[in-house]
């Protein structure tokens, strides 16, 4: 797979993809800067505390993603979502078919954390959640030794390192609504704000093919949204306690801050920055990054799967209501 990451944060150029998220083309973006998990720890360390994120290439082995991305789509096949005569690692869509029977689940999708789709995609969506039960999921890869163990020396906290057990498994079918704009403090509010997001690509992702971008420097941003969010809410008359739970009032129904990356990047001047993604690489963010995702234009129908993981200290306050599998309507 040709890669189109720059060396440097230069402006996109006409020979580069035509990217389209929700609210049309994305007309101004960059590059995600790429790091080594064997750099020094304290030159990642700051790497994430200035940009808000780091882009590990090659964290997980490749073979060890891309048995997942088989066993998903193992899963998926009985649905009819993949073109006959492709593999279930290459997870290639059936575009004969309406993309709507087989509908995206997440935050941020259309209409919140409800159900999504109608009754023809009611096999599709069941077949999505309990993949999330599975055990080549959520004991075999989502606690990932070389995942895992990187987080507990990077964060510095050991033994401590808790890999929580409500994730987010999604697919993203060429073509279909991508995700808005948002940072997951807003959906983990009940904890201290230091919270790893770790987002992980299960099988290679084209700079079109739905992965996800980040807003420079939108960790900077993302904590000026909340000292806002958290004053209004103060001088609305609120209590401490009550304006620490109040942010959502200011957001969409969904809980994010735009479903527009376009309008947002330009309404702050900020560019958003993208990645072409291979199986084993590994992004970690901090809970103020801005983040969205393009919408999925892959040539050849691949469909996008990735998952969200998140990492706390477990000795310290953490949101202790993602302690249990993700469901639809769990009020996250």
């Amino acid at each position: 797979m040709p890669h189109s990451i720059s060396p440097t944060q230069s402006p996109a150029t006409p020979t580069q993809p035509i990217l389209f998220v929700n609210d049309g083309p994305l007309e101004d973006y960059s590059w995600l800067q790429p790091s080594h998990p064997d750099e020094p720890l304290e030159e990642l360390r700051r790497k994430y505390n200035e940009d808000g994120y780091i882009f590990l290439k090659g964290l997980i082995p490749r073979e060890d993603v891309l048995k997942a991305r088989r066993s998903y789509f193992d899963t998926m096949a009985p649905t009819g979502v993949l073109k006959p005569g492709t593999t279930p690692q290459q997870g290639i869509f059936d575009s004969s078919k309406p993309a709507s029977q087989f509908p995206g689940i997440g935050a941020g999708a259309v209409g919140g954390n409800k159900r999504p789709g109608d009754d023809s995609a009611a096999t599709f969506v069941d077949r999505a959640l309990d993949a999330h039960k599975q055990d080549w999921y959520k004991e075999e890869f989502c606690k990932h030794p070389a995942l895992l163990e990187f987080v507990a020396k990077f964060s510095g906290w050991g033994n401590d390192t808790l890999a929580i057990k409500r994730t987010l498994l999604r697919n993203n079918i060429p073509g279909t609504h991508a995700i808005g704009v948002h940072y997951d403090q807003i959906f983990l509010r009940h904890g201290e704000a230091t919270a790893i997001t770790a987002w992980v690509p299960m099988g290679d992702v084209k700079t079109n093919g739905g992965g996800l971008i980040y807003l420079e420097k939108g960790h900077t941003l993302g904590r000026e949204q909340e000292s806002r969010f958290y004053a209004e809410a103060l001088a609305s008359g609120l209590s401490d306690k009550e304006a620490k739970h109040a942010f959502n009032a200011n957001m969409m129904s969904t809980g994010l801050l735009d479903s527009a990356p376009s309008a947002y990047g330009k309404r702050f001047s900020r560019r958003w920055l993208v990645a072409d993604y291979e199986a084993g690489d590994v992004v970690l963010h901090t809970p103020f990054t801005i983040h969205a995702s393009t919408v999925n234009h892959d040539v050849e129908g691949v469909i996008r799967l990735a998952t969200d993981l998140r990492f706390v200290n477990s000795s310290r306050k953490w949101d202790e209501r993602w302690d249990k599998v993700y469901e639809m309507d769990d009020g996250l």
